[in-house]
């Protein structure tokens, strides 16, 4: 299996990650995207959407990360990170749909106005657009810091997919400036899945 991603971004760290959890091994393809290499015609045939991460496996192109985390999931039966008990597949789903249509969306904003915007020479960061995200983000971050009260993991008793999936924006949050510091549950469990070897491994060798 071949994975087309870029190192810094969380999208594409979440799956390196869970790829090394389960002991699969992929083959890396960089796509530069300061240089615009996700535009060009060859990837956009893997992922029209023009976006990373993109699995090729074989004759079967598969795009959306939490869509590749779930298939690298089902090459390993019986793995830790999932669970065959309907409602705790239910509960990790959940946390990897909240992860993107709400986490990902908040964290984003000041991704992109903080760190996209340096190296596209795209100007300062706009002051509207970080008004909007700081909404955004205490909106959910309290969410998840009210859930993590008395929890080791996102669910249930042990590391799963959705800690993953939720934790890796968190390993741009000093770089993208978020508001993060009021939130203590939230920095205890990432302290958690810091420490984690797994996590040490799909970390970028470069930052930029």
């Amino acid at each position: 299996m071949k994975l087309y991603h870029f190192p810094v971004s969380p999208n594409s760290r979440r799956v390196l990650a869970v790829a090394y959890h389960l002991g699969i091994e992929l083959e890396l393809e960089t796509v530069q995207l300061p240089k615009g290499e996700h535009l060009k015609p060859g990837f956009i045939k893997l992922n029209p959407n023009h976006k990373i991460p993109a699995l090729v496996d074989g004759d079967f192109v598969l795009w959306e990360s939490s869509a590749i985390m779930l298939y690298l999931l089902s090459k390993k039966p019986g793995n830790t990170l999932y669970s065959s008990d309907p409602e705790t597949q239910a509960d990790i789903n959940r946390w990897l749909f909240w992860n993107i249509a709400h986490w990902n969306s908040a964290c984003g904003i000041f991704i992109y106005e903080h760190l996209v915007k340096k190296f596209l020479n795209a100007g300062d960061p706009d002051p509207a657009e970080i008004k909007k995200g700081e909404e955004l983000f205490h909106r959910f971050a309290n969410v998840l810091d009210h859930h993590l009260k008395d929890r080791e993991w996102l669910v249930g008793n042990h590391l799963t997919v959705a800690d993953y999936a939720v934790g890796a924006s968190l390993d741009l949050k000093e770089a993208a400036h978020y508001p993060a510091d009021q939130y203590h549950e939230i920095k205890r469990w990432y302290g958690s899945i810091e420490k984690l070897e797994t996590w040490k491994k799909s970390a970028p060798a470069n930052f930029m």
